[in-house]
């Protein structure tokens, strides 16, 4: 993974996590989530091909309860504010 795609890849991963309230810098801070978990939800949306449906949704839904189903971090992400 380029740098390019992996700021990308984090600057969304980040955003889905807002979206739905969360922090994902404060939690790895905290020590309720690892640089291991969040390199796994990063790695896994640069792996995806849909950040521009990403950015798209993440422009106009500053708030939400379930993120897109086509969100690879979907589940994980979810899973942490319940």
């Amino acid at each position: 993974m380029d740098i390019e795609n992996a700021s990308l890849a984090w600057g969304l991963t980040r955003g889905m996590a807002r979206a739905l309230g969360l922090n994902l810098v404060e939690a790895v801070a905290e020590g309720w989530y690892t640089r291991a978990d969040l390199a796994r939800l990063v790695d896994r949306c640069a792996g995806c091909g849909l950040s521009d449906h990403c950015s798209a949704w993440l422009a106009v839904t500053p708030h939400a309860k379930r993120l897109p189903t086509y969100c690879r971090n979907k589940a994980d992400l979810e899973a942490l504010v319940m």
